[in-house]
């Protein structure tokens, strides 16, 4: 699929990090873009910079999907492009040791609950949702494609560390399904491909200290660095302008392997 201003693409988790770097540079090859988050004032901001639009949107709410779709296709029309970046990391031992008390206590299933449905289930919502829409469109490119569909999983969907319980399980759904949907898709002409990013500089470590974040970098056997979001958004575009790619999950992590802590 050519990236121009014919093309109209929704980013999830755009007001920072590997959204906001993906929107910026959709934006830069003239796609319209639509910016969903719940961080109100620097979504409008950063919609406002690339001429784009931003929706407070709720991925774990039906109802705020479909309102922020409708709203981003009355704009932009229907979109060709989802990227789905909207998570969050919750960190937490199945047992560990109550602070106060001292007692062994199990892994508080609303946080668990929580991963799954922002990450997970928040991330099917937006593709079934959407992928509805892009099913009804003319095809667009030479083989008939109509869409392109990127998610964001984690190298922690494979190398869990400890505390990663929920954060991984929720990736590692997230790997499960992209063959399926791609599958389930392939007869309307829409591709699924997701990422799966290693150690990247997200808003989350700037309250990092230096010398934690400097031994995470030398953990990255090349480059020996924290990954740039821009370069998690240049795989989207290598991905959507790919054809081929399809029903895969991409490491986008210089080679790392996740130690258990």
């Amino acid at each position: 699929m050519k990236l121009d201003d014919s093309v109209a693409a929704v980013v999830t988790g755009a007001a920072s990090g590997l959204g906001e770097a993906t929107a910026r540079l959709l934006a830069d090859h003239g796609v319209k873009v639509a910016l969903f988050d719940l961080n109100e004032e620097r979504g409008h901001a950063i919609a406002a910079e690339i001429q784009g639009v931003f929706c407070r949107v709720d991925v774990t709410d039906d109802g705020s999907v479909e309102a922020g779709l409708a709203a981003s296709r009355a704009r932009h029309g229907a979109e060709r492009i989802l990227v789905n970046c909207a998570g969050i990391a919750p960190g937490r031992k199945t047992v560990s040791k109550n602070r106060d008390t001292g007692v062994l206590v199990g892994h508080d299933m609303r946080v668990f609950k929580s991963a799954i449905e922002v990450n997970l289930v928040g991330t099917f919502r937006m593709i079934a949702a959407s992928a509805a829409g892009m099913a009804g469109l003319d095809p667009i490119s030479q083989d008939g494609g109509r869409g392109v569909i990127v998610n964001t999983a984690s190298v922690a969907a494979t190398d869990g560390q400890i505390g990663q319980a929920a954060y991984s399980a929720s990736k590692g759904g997230i790997l499960g399904l992209t063959l399926p949907v791609a599958r389930d898709l392939a007869g309307y002409g829409i591709r699924v491909v997701s990422i799966m990013p290693g150690l990247f500089h997200t808003p989350m470590f700037d309250s990092v200290p230096e010398e934690v974040r400097t031994a995470l970098e030398k953990s990255v056997p090349f480059p020996s660095r924290l990954g740039r979001p821009e370069e998690y958004a240049k795989l989207v575009r290598a991905i959507v302008e790919n054809d081929m790619l399809n029903g895969e999950s991409i490491r986008l992590d210089g080679a790392l392997r996740m130690q258990p802590k």
